[in-house]
């Protein structure tokens, strides 16, 4: 058993949340919320009610925007001086077009937001590695 973790596809905008379970078999979407200057203290809030014991932020990796994944780096560096919870860096390749076809599969709305469910296909990706042993659990380095 890990404990549940929150999964976290960030945007300039909104932040996509999901949830794992405890045991660190499957995560589901969780909320949105808007990225502004209260996003620190709600995503603690959240991850203190939901019980979390670690994060799981989606870093791009597409070589071809760097400035996305600097931007998102650089969030995370403020992150972690906001936070008390470990924190662990996962690869969000094609996170969005997998929950897109989530959406899809869920009857969403075309133009709905979809940041809940990126978050959730990064946490899904990750406990899945996790459980493979091809993942470490999130560390407060």
């Amino acid at each position: 058993m890990i404990g549940r973790l929150l999964g976290i596809d960030h945007g300039t905008v909104r932040i996509g949340l999901a949830i794992s379970d405890a045991l660190g078999i499957s995560a589901r979407e969780l909320d949105i919320i808007a990225n502004n200057d209260d996003t620190f203290t709600e995503i603690n809030r959240i991850a203190r009610e939901q019980n979390a014991v670690g994060l799981v932020i989606g870093i791009p990796t597409d070589e071809r925007n760097p400035k996305q994944s600097t931007i998102v780096l650089q969030w995370v560096k403020e992150l972690r001086e906001a936070t008390t919870l470990p924190i662990k860096l996962w690869d969000e390749v094609l996170s969005s077009a997998d929950a897109l076809e989530m959406a899809k599969e869920l009857r969403r709305k075309q133009g709905d937001p979809i940041d809940d469910l990126a978050a959730r296909v990064i946490l899904q990706s990750y406990v899945n590695a996790l459980s493979d042993g091809l993942a470490t659990p999130p560390s407060l380095d």
